[in-house]
């Protein structure tokens, strides 16, 4: 085995405190975003991340949160450092903001805000939000299914500075709230980001008035440190070798014809290439993602592999190098939509894990249901007629691993912390009601540990004049299962209109009258192992719990 040199530079007791100082300092800031938005995706359902960041704009700090926002807002900052002529031109109180798809690798809905952390006049850092914004202006309410071009998809915002040193630029922030239908909501959930990344700010500089900067970068130094070692030496014990795996999407929402992912990972020493050449150009749909986004959901895979038990840190992720082609659909141009672009990066994640399964059968797992399995309704409601939009993911099975079975009901991979909306909240504020919340009998593919059960949820349409969209996805690359398990069930969507009935996984803005019902059936993960070999107890459990059939 190569021997590391080990330099730290701070006592291990106080590297922990400032570790965990920082994590709690992220998990502060997220706390104040989700408790002043105004809208429930964010508050709610917690369709938010933030982190903290050292001068170099290196991870030091990460709350709970979208995995998939967390790998690239490093590039946003990036990207503007750049666009403004360098580090030497931001100013303390200073505050951006920005959703283009093709730097931050998102759809336009996903904004992002930063701002840099002064101490004593020196740049120290910068903290660093993203939420879901419910509406950005786009051709339909929430965000399209159909789209063609990302002109299409709403208001796209380079970024752009909305404070000053201190002071808010009024005319640039009305600019970028009049262009969404939820005006309110949009100032609203604007400012939640602007004091979470204030409230980031604020407890940085307390911890340097703790413990002095000079200590603090010890630390700093030493966590990343710790942190590449840990990569490294996981990394070192994977065989040599070039492990490939690839699938296929459904659609792209508006061509029916599948779309091609191809995942080649090469690994050499302590180093690892995954390599996506070969996977579909991009698409005239909206399933592609800006280059940032690729990388983001490769360091997911990398993580969950690698050292799933450690903080994400700026040391992570030394070794690991991504190669996406220009001009397909994990490096999109304009003017690609990119309104859909987790879908891919969903498959891509659990191809990574197939691709390395051979020499990783210990930590790999079977395939989960794939992707957030999105389920909108719009209308008007109340005596006023006032708009409303609900958009929600919809939870699934995931894959079972060696030893164990996979999780039921648990959101899509990229989507990490999310959480489902509340039926008590859900009914309150939409005219809909929800009949049915249950897990879906044999969705879980069979193996010696079986995979995670999707979940049946029934929605009734209480007000005539509702529209719902669908953007389902995985029916033609399911849950597959690892080493003998078999595959997940598929997703299936029914609506019901009086004595008819349709079956359809994607559609834009179709009307559902009073009465009608929305039956949601989300796929399950893939099994690990021979299912003859499960054990007779396990089986007796699963047909006890309604899992499967006697």
């Amino acid at each position: 085995m190569k021997v590391v040199e080990q330099v730290f530079l701070e006592n291990p007791i106080t590297t922990e405190i400032v570790r965990n100082a920082l994590i709690s300092a992220a998990d502060e800031m997220n706390a104040s975003l989700a408790r002043s938005a105004f809208s429930p995706i964010i508050y709610e359902m917690k369709d938010c991340s933030v982190c903290l960041f050292n001068q170099d704009v290196e991870l030091l700090g990460q709350s709970a949160g979208l995995p998939i926002f967390l790998g690239n807002l490093d590039e946003c900052i990036n990207v503007t450092t750049k666009l403004i002529g360098g580090k030497q031109n931001y100013r303390d109180g200073d505050l951006y903001i920005l959703n283009d798809s093709y730097i931050g690798g998102t759809h336009l809905n996903d904004v992002t805000t930063f701002s840099p952390i002064f101490y004593s006049g020196e740049l120290v850092g910068f903290t660093a939000t993203r939420a879901h914004w419910l509406d950005i202006g786009s051709k339909d309410p929430g965000y399209p299914m159909d789209a063609t071009n990302i002109y299409q998809e709403g208001i796209r915002i380079p970024p752009t500075k909305i404070h000053d040193k201190g002071k808010p630029i009024v005319d640039v922030i009305r600019l970028i709230t009049v262009n969404n239908r939820f005006t309110d909501a949009a100032l609203g959930d604007l400012n939640a980001q602007i004091a979470a990344c204030r409230t980031g700010e604020k407890r940085y500089k307390e911890l340097i008035e703790r413990f002095g900067l000079e200590r603090i970068n010890n630390c700093i130094h030493d966590i990343f440190k710790q942190s590449e070692e840990l990569d490294s030496e996981v990394v070192r014990n994977i065989p040599d070798g070039t492990y490939e795996a690839e699938g296929y999407l459904d659609n792209d929402g508006v061509k029916d014809e599948p779309i091609l992912v191809k995942v080649k990972v090469v690994v050499k020493g302590e180093n690892i290439l995954i390599d996506l050449t070969g996977s579909s150009k991009q698409r005239m749909g909206q399933t592609n993602c800006g280059y940032a986004q690729a990388i983001s959901a490769c360091r997911v895979a990398f993580k969950d592999l690698i050292s799933p038990n450690s903080p994400v840190t700026g040391g992570n992720f030394k070794t690991l190098e991504v190669i996406a082609p220009e001009g397909t659909i994990f490096h999109a141009i304009e003017p690609a939509p990119c309104g859909w672009y987790f879908t891919p990066l969903g498959l891509l994640i659990d191809l990574i894990i197939q691709a390395l399964s051979p020499v990783m059968k210990e930590k790999a797992a079977a395939a989960h249901y794939g992707d957030s399995m999105v389920v909108t309704f719009a209308g008007e409601k109340g005596q006023d007629n006032k708009p409303y939009l609900s958009v929600e993911a919809t939870a699934g099975g995931w894959g079972a691993f060696n030893n164990g079975d996979g999780p039921s009901a648990l959101i899509n991979h990229v989507s990490g912390d999310f959480k489902n909306l509340p039926i008590e909240v859900f009914e309150s504020k939409y005219p809909l009601r929800i009949n049915q919340y249950a897990l879906r009998e044999n969705s879980g593919g069979k193996g010696e540990f079986c995979g995670g059960l999707g979940v049946v949820r029934e929605y009734e349409v209480l007000n005539e004049d509702t529209q719902v969209s669908l953007w389902f996805e995985r029916s033609l690359t399911p849950a597959w299962g690892l080493f003998g398990g078999e595959d997940g069930k598929k997703p299936d969507v029914e609506i019901i209109s009086g004595d008819q009935s349709e079956h359809l996984l994607k559609v834009n803005g179709r009307k559902v009258l009073k009465g009608d019902k929305v039956i949601v059936r989300t796929g399950g993960g893939g099994g690990f192992g021979d299912p003859s070999v499960r054990r007779v107890v396990d089986i007796n459990r699963d047909i006890r719990n309604g899992y499967v059939n006697a």
